[in-house]
C-alpha cells in the first residue's frame, strides 16, 4: 500500500474518534491474545459451593451452573469468539474477492454466469443464508465458520465486482495485457492494489458483523459446542438464570456489543480517512518536481540516445521500407445486441510499412480507437474480431497461440493512450512498470529492468531520469506521463508504435513536444507509426498516408501532402472545411459538419454519409466500394468531388438535401 495513504490514515487515527476507535480494538485483539494465559484456570475452576450466585466482590459477574466465575469466562473466550470471527471474514472476503474478480480471470462470458449466480446469493438476507449454510454445513464451529464465510461472500464479491470493472478498462491494465502479463498478474498486480482501500474498509466493517453473526448461531445451538464456548454459548447458558442473577447474561452481552463496536467503529474511521483523501487537493510540491500541467523539457544532460533529428512526414529511406509490418485485410469488429449483431468496424483493411506513419482521423465513433484495440488484441467477450488476415510481421495475429502472440506484442509492438493520467498504475512507481516489459520479454532480471527503464526515460526526454524511475505518476505532469508512455513501447524492439489520441489532455506545447518525439523515434529506429487523431491538422502534417474513417468504414485514403486540394470525399472535404484558419471570418458561426454521425447500431443503407451529404441522391442507397483513385489513393463516394478543388466551408443553416441539416447539428474535427 503507498506510503502517502498509510499516512492519510495515520492522520485519522490521529484524531479523537480515531484514537478511541483504535484504542479499543487494540484492547479488544490484546485481550484475546493474552487472557487465556492469564486467566484459563479461574475460568474453568468449579466450584460447588457458588452455583448461579449473583455478582459479588469474589465474582464480578456470578457464576453459572457449576460455581465457575462467568467474568473469567467471558474474558477467555475472546480469542474463541474474535478468532472464529476473524477466520470467517478472512474466509468471506477471499471467496468474494476471487467470486468478483472472475471476469478479469476467467473471462466475461464466465464472469457474466459467476456474477448472476452472485446475485441471486445477494438476494437472500445474510443471517438467513448463515443460517440455511450452518443447516447445511453441520452443527459446530467448522459449520458455523464456512456457514458465515460463504454468506459474507456475495456482498463481498458484488463490491469487488464493481470496483473491479472500474479499474479493469483503465489503460495501464491494457498495457500491461499488451506487454503479456497473465491475468492472475494482472488481477493482483494491477487491479487489486488500486481497489484495497475499500476492500479493507469494508472488510474491517465485516469483522464486527461477523463477531454478531458468531454470537447468534452460538447462542441458537449451532455454533460453538461444549466444552468449548464462545460468547453467544455463554449469553445462551446466561439467559436461562436471567431473572435470578442478569450479570450473567449481560456480561458475554456487553462483550459481543463491545467488540462490534470496536471493529465497526475501526471502519468507519478508515472510511472517514479514504473519503478525506479522496477530496482533499494536495499541492506540495518536491523541490525541482516539475509543477502538474508544465512541459517537461530536456537540458543537455537529457539527451536522447535513440532520438535522431526531428522529422515531420517523410519516412526513412532503404529497401525495408516497403516491407509491410501491419497488414489488414477485412477486419471486423461486432458486438451482441438484443435485435441482432452491432457491427461498429466494417471491412477495414491498410497496410503499414516499416518506417511509415499512417493517419486515421474521423469523428468520434468512426471506431478509430477500436480499430486499434482489434489490432492489439484487447477487444474482450462479448466483443468480436475477425478478419480475412490480420498479420504482424509476418505472422497472424487472429488464431495464434497466446503465449505467441503476448511475446510479439510485448516485445514489438507499442500503444500510446490518450489519457496520460490514466496510463500508469498508480500504486506501482514508474520504473516498476517500464521495468515490467523487460523482465517479462527481454529475459532480464530486475536490476538490468531497471537500468534499461531509466535509460527509455532518458530516450523519451524525461529529465532527471534516475530520479523519476523511482517516483509514482501522480508525481509526472501530464507531457512527463505521455513520455514515459511512450517509453514503455520502447522497452522492447518496436517495429509499430500505435498512438490513439496521443496529444488530446496536453496543451498546445507539450503537444508539438511529443509529436517531434513520435518522429525523432520514427526516424532513429525506423519504427512505423499508427496515429489516430481527431485533429485532420495535425495528421496532415505528421503522417504520409491519411485513413479517413466514417461509420466504420475506410471512406478514403490519400497522400498526406496532398490532403488539401487532392480530397475527394465529400466527409474529408467537410473535415477539412471545418477546421478554422486565421483567414476565418470570427464573426460568422464555426463552419461544422452537417448532421449526426452514424449510430454503429443504426447505420442506414448504402451510404452511411448520404444523410448528411449535399450530393446524395438515389444512387446512394447502394453502398459504394472502396476502390482506386489513382496512386496511393483509395475513396468509397459515387460522386468524388473533383481533384485540386480546395474545400469551401459548410454552411448547413442553408444546406438543402437528406438528412439533418439544423445548424450545429454536427460535430467538428478542428
Amino acid at each position: 500500500m503507498p506510503a502517502r495513504t498509510l499516512a492519510r490514515w495515520g492522520r485519522t487515527l490521529r484524531t479523537p474518534l480515531g484514537a478511541t476507535a483504535a484504542a479499543l480494538l487494540v484492547g479488544v485483539l490484546l485481550l484475546a491474545l493474552l487472557a487465556p494465559v492469564f486467566w484459563s484456570g479461574r475460568a474453568t475452576e468449579v466450584d460447588t459451593d457458588q452455583i448461579m450466585r449473583g455478582a459479588s466482590g469474589t465474582h464480578w459477574a456470578g457464576t453459572d451452573n457449576l460455581g465457575r466465575d462467568v467474568f473469567f469466562r467471558v474474558l477467555v473466550a475472546t480469542r474463541l469468539s474474535v478468532g472464529l470471527a476473524l477466520l470467517a471474514t478472512v474466509i468471506g472476503v477471499l471467496t468474494g474477492v476471487l467470486l468478483g474478480a472472475a471476469p478479469v480471470l476467467l473471462g466475461a462470458r464466465v464472469g457474466r454466469l459467476v456474477t448472476a449466480a452472485v446475485n441471486v446469493a445477494v438476494a437472500f438476507p445474510g443471517l438467513l443464508l448463515a443460517l440455511f449454510l450452518a443447516v447445511v454445513f453441520g452443527v459446530g464451529a467448522t459449520g458455523a465458520l464456512l456457514a458465515i464465510g460463504f454468506a459474507i461472500a456475495p456482498g463481498f464479491a458484488r463490491l469487488t465486482h464493481t470496483l473491479v470493472a472500474g479499474v479493469a478498462g483503465r489503460d495501464y491494465v491494457a498495457a500491461a495485457r499488451i506487454a503479456g502479463v497473465g491475468r492472475f498478474r494482472v488481477l493482483f498486480r494491477h487491479v487489486l492494489p488500486n481497489v484495497a482501500e475499500p476492500l479493507v474498509v469494508n472488510a474491517t466493517i465485516t469483522a464486527g458483523n461477523a463477531l454478531l453473526a458468531f454470537a447468534g448461531l452460538s447462542f441458537l445451538g449451532l455454533g460453538v459446542q461444549a466444552p468449548s464456548y464462545d460468547w453467544g454459548r455463554l449469553l445462551g447458558e446466561g439467559l436461562g438464570g436471567i431473572y435470578l442473577h442478569p450479570e450473567a447474561a449481560l456480561a458475554p452481552g456487553l462483550a459481543v456489543v463491545v467488540a462490534g463496536l470496536a471493529f465497526n467503529l475501526f471502519g468507519e474511521v478508515i472510511a472517514k480517512g479514504v473519503a478525506t483523501g479522496h477530496t482533499t487537493v494536495r499541492v506540495r510540491r518536491r523541490p525541482g518536481a516539475t509543477p502538474t500541467g508544465t512541459p517537461a523539457t530536456a537540458g543537455p544532460a537529457a539527451t536522447s540516445t535513440t532520438a535522431g533529428p526531428a522529422v515531420t512526414a517523410a519516412p526513412p529511406g532503404g529497401d525495408g521500407e516497403d516491407r509491410p509490418v501491419l497488414v489488414v485485410e477485412d477486419l471486423r469488429v461486432s458486438f451482441p445486441a438484443p435485435d441482432g449483431p452491432v457491427t461498429p468496424v466494417r471491412g477495414i483493411g491498410f497496410a503499414v510499412r516499416r518506417g511509415e506513419a499512417v493517419g486515421i482521423v474521423g469523428e468520434s465513433g468512426s471506431g478509430k480507437t477500436l480499430t486499434a484495440l482489434a489490432i492489439a488484441q484487447l477487444v474482450e467477450e462479448p466483443g468480436e474480431v475477425a478478419a480475412a488476415r490480420l498479420d504482424f510481421l509476418g505472422q497472424g495475429l487472429l488464431g495464434a497461440p497466446d503465449r505467441a502472440r503476448r511475446h510479439l506484442l510485448g516485445s514489438a509492438f507499442g500503444l500510446v493512450f490518450q489519457d496520460p493520467s490514466a496510463s500508469f498504475n498508480p500504486t506501482m512507481r514508474v520504473g516498476r512498470q517500464l521495468a515490467e516489459v523487460a523482465e517479462r520479454h527481454l529475459g532480464m532480471n530486475r536490476r538490468a529492468a531497471l537500468a534499461r527503464a531509466v535509460d527509455r526515460l532518458r530516450a523519451v526526454r524525461v529529465p532527471a531520469a534516475d530520479r523519476r524511475a523511482r517516483q509514482f505518476p501522480h508525481e509526472f505532469s501530464g507531457g512527463m506521463r505521455q513520455r514515459a508512455m511512450i517509453g514503455m513501447g520502447l522497452m522492447g524492439h518496436p517495429a509499430l508504435i500505435v498512438a490513439d489520441e496521443p496529444t488530446t489532455a496536453l496543451d498546445v506545447t507539450v503537444q508539438r513536444q511529443v509529436l517531434r518525439l513520435l518522429a525523432e523515434i520514427r526516424a532513429a529506429d525506423r519504427v512505423a507509426l499508427l496515429l489516430i487523431s481527431h485533429d485532420i491538422t495535425v495528421v496532415g502534417q505528421v503522417c504520409d498516408r491519411v485513413l479517413v474513417m466514417y461509420a466504420g468504414r475506410i471512406v478514403e485514403e490519400l497522400p498526406a501532402a496532398e490532403l488539401r486540394v487532392g480530397a475527394r470525399h465529400p466527409y474529408t472535404r467537410a473535415l477539412l472545411a471545418a477546421v478554422p484558419d486565421l483567414t476565418t471570418d470570427r464573426s460568422a458561426p464555426l463552419p461544422v459538419v452537417p448532421g449526426r454521425p452514424a449510430e454503429p447500431g443504426r447505420t442506414p443503407s448504402g451510404c452511411a454519409f448520404a444523410p448528411r451529404c449535399p450530393a446524395a441522391d438515389t444512387r446512394c442507397a447502394e453502398d459504394p466500394p472502396l476502390v482506386s483513385a489513382g496512386p496511393g489513393r483509395r475513396v468509397a463516394c459515387w460522386y468524388p468531388v473533383p481533384a485540386g478543388v480546395l474545400p469551401a466551408g459548410p454552411a448547413p443553416a442553408r444546406q438543402t438535401g437528406r438528412g439533418d441539416r439544423r445548424a450545429g447539428a454536427g460535430v467538428s474535427d478542428g
